[in-house]
């Protein structure tokens, strides 16, 4: 495993500690996790961007949506 340096401001520290110490985990295995996490979003949210600027993809009247929904119930 490759390991990193960042520096963070004393707070973030300090909430990093407190989480890591209510965890019963380490430092890194906390910062590890956060991480996973960020970095899942941040695909996620990359392939969300690339479907609404795909000009090829349809883009759905709202009302004519909402009427559809409501017709079907």
């Amino acid at each position: 495993m490759d390991q990193i340096t960042a520096r963070v401001p004393p707070e973030m520290v300090e909430a990093l500690d407190a989480a890591a110490a209510a965890l019963r985990r380490s430092r890194a295995d906390v910062v590890c996790h956060a991480l996973e996490r960020y970095l899942e979003d941040f695909d996620d949210l990359t392939v969300a961007l690339e479907r609404l600027r795909d000009p090829s993809d349809p883009v759905l009247d709202w009302d004519e949506v909402r009427g559809d929904i409501l017709r079907t119930d």
